[in-house]
């Protein structure tokens, strides 16, 4: 059984549910097995004969990363809940699933194979060409209800939730298509067929996937409008993943090895840059104002330089000790979080980027040669010095300094790159616009801002 989940950078002990293990020939006789491992089931069997294994999962934890079970729906988090053959991850597999009574839909990113994905009463088979689909297709069953679905360059996506609650269905489902279609523009395609937002109750975290999305939602938290913009820029965030780590990735982050820990300094790339893109989305879809993405980035900025912990850990070894910390850090007095720092040395770098080219190139252009030279054509993750010279070769300069914040404690020049951009920052770290710019300034900035 997996010990961790892709997506969520923390070992779980997922065996450590499973109970009542018992396995038997095509006969039905009982075979013998050991557990050699605490996640590791080793079974005698003769080589003619198939194999049916039985178990239960305990499934009390609600939670994006495990799996979850009640007397009104079911998040089957695929890692907690399914074995796999060890050196056998390519093999493909088929989930059958019967719901209980009155539970009515099934949501998936998983293909069916026989019936339709919300089918009304029945089982649902539904297909993975191996485990690593499989794994990274989360499921939930029960009494679901629906957000209207839209369509992006004709792909459908889907959004389906438990107990959402009261707040306009519609008006979300609309403010969705144009945070996906801004996220579509950043990169020019669209791999996958069909997208499905999957919404397991009220709740913290969410998990990014190939073609869908966990999330924690309650409609309570869209009626405010600091509440929809929270919201917006959440599901920006998960959404954006399924092309900043899914695709765009780490070399360490896949194939992945699902008994330990996959450790790479390139998660402030991963995350931090994602929160980037989670507020230039919201923006850019005009569901934030301009001093609202300001306010964001002053957030986070003074979220770390306001504690000593910049002063000792690296961007890059925030990234690694996710694993020990958390994916927020441990104690900010001697660590950070690169959702924190990630974002701003993201803003840096895209202003370093805009300045060097004339406005002519952005970190978009970044975020698109390596989705194309990595994903598309090499098939693999990059490294980080990859990741380095593609952000240079688009700027068509050296940038050492900014990938020194990344690699040292050395203390940012925020002035120096904000002002690329016609922005200003005082000792609190509150992010302005400057009233004197030349030319390029202004046009970055009125780019940038989408002002």
């Amino acid at each position: 059984m997996p010990a961790w989940m892709p997506g969520y950078y923390q070992l779980l002990d997922y065996a450590k549910a499973l109970s009542s293990f018992h396995a038997t020939d095509n006969k039905g006789h009982e075979l013998s097995w050991a557990k050699p491992t605490g996640n590791t089931w080793r079974v005698e069997h003769p080589a003619s004969s198939s194999i049916t294994i039985t178990y239960d999962i305990l499934a009390q934890k609600a939670f994006v990363a495990q799996p979850w079970l009640d007397s009104t729906h079911a998040y089957i988090a695929p890692t907690g809940v399914f074995l796999y053959i060890d050196g056998q991850l390519r093999l493909p597999v088929t989930v059958e699933i019967k719901p209980w009574q009155g539970w009515s839909q099934i949501a998936t990113g998983l293909a069916p194979v026989k019936g339709q994905i919300h089918e009304t009463g029945t089982g649902t088979t539904f297909y993975a060409s191996n485990f690593d689909i499989l794994y990274d297709s989360p499921i939930l069953v029960g009494a679901l209800e629906d957000l209207p679905a839209f369509n992006v360059s004709g792909i459908p996506h889907y959004f389906t939730g438990y107990n959402m609650g009261e707040f306009d269905k519609q008006q979300l489902s609309s403010d969705l298509q144009k945070i996906v279609t801004r996220g579509v523009a950043v990169i020019g395609d669209i791999p996958y067929k069909d997208y499905t937002f999957l919404a397991i109750g009220n709740g913290p975290g969410g998990i990014e996937h190939l073609n869908s999305a966990t999330i924690g939602f309650s409609g309570a938290s869209m009626k405010s409008p600091e509440g929809r913009q929270r919201m917006h820029c959440f599901i920006a965030h998960e959404y954006f993943h399924h092309y900043n780590v899914k695709r765009i990735r780490p070399i360490a982050l896949g194939p992945f090895d699902y008994q330990q820990a996959n450790k790479t300094d390139q998660l402030w790339v991963s995350e931090g840059l994602t929160v980037y893109y989670e507020y230039m989305l919201v923006r850019r879809a005009e569901l934030m104002t301009g001093d609202d993405l300001l306010h964001h980035f002053q957030s986070d900025i003074a979220g770390y330089e306001k504690h000593s912990g910049h002063l000792y850990q690296t961007l890059a070894q925030a990234s690694e000790d996710t694993w020990s910390e958390g994916p927020f850090g441990g104690n900010p007095d001697s660590s950070i979080s690169y959702y924190q720092k990630g974002p701003a040395i993201g803003l840096l770098l895209d202003m370093a980027i805009r300045h060097h080219t004339a406005n002519k190139k952005s970190l978009d252009n970044v975020m698109r040669t390596l989705y194309q030279v990595y994903y598309q054509q090499k098939h693999r993750g990059f490294t980080g010095p990859e990741f380095r010279k593609v952000c240079e070769t688009i700027a068509g300069a050296d940038l050492s300094e900014i990938f020194d914040y990344v690699y040292t404690v050395k203390e940012p020049d925020y002035a120096k790159y904000l002002a690329y951009g016609g922005l200003g920052i005082d000792k609190d770290f509150h992010i302005h616009r400057l009233t004197n710019t030349d030319g390029l300034q202004t046009a970055i900035q009125k780019d940038w801002l989408k002002e």
